[in-house]
């Protein structure tokens, strides 16, 4: 069975992107608009890796993976952080919250594919 993967972005194209790497390469990916979003369908739904823009309205990247492995079926998944945002204190933060990795936007589809591979196996 394909490996689910949600894709967290308040910009459409953004998520389209991640859809069409992904899914091209056997990935079942669902999608939501902002961190509040992807909160509420992932406390009743269970994906394989969480790939998160950082900066979004109603609820950020940093406090979606806080709040994300609290829940007992999100304590290992592998939570990516998309952004825009390379400072070294933003990348601290997120791994203080749980993110296993940082991808920087505009990111280049056959690196956003060899980190899912590396963490999906």
């Amino acid at each position: 069975m394909a490996k689910k993967v949600i894709s967290v972005d308040d910009s459409a194209s953004v998520r389209q992107m991640v859809s069409f790497t992904l899914e091209s390469n056997g990935y079942q990916v669902i999608t939501a608009i902002d961190g509040q979003e992807a909160f509420n369908r992932l406390k009743t739904e269970q994906v394989d890796m969480v790939i998160t823009d950082l900066n979004m309205p109603n609820m950020d990247g940093i406090t979606l993976i806080k709040s994300l492995r609290a829940l007992p079926g999100y304590k290992f998944t592998p939570m990516i952080l998309l952004t825009t945002e390379s400072q070294e204190q933003r990348k601290q933060e997120g791994r203080a919250a749980g993110a296993t990795g940082w991808i920087v936007k505009p990111f280049e589809q056959d690196k956003l594919l060899a980190v899912v591979k590396k963490v999906l196996g």
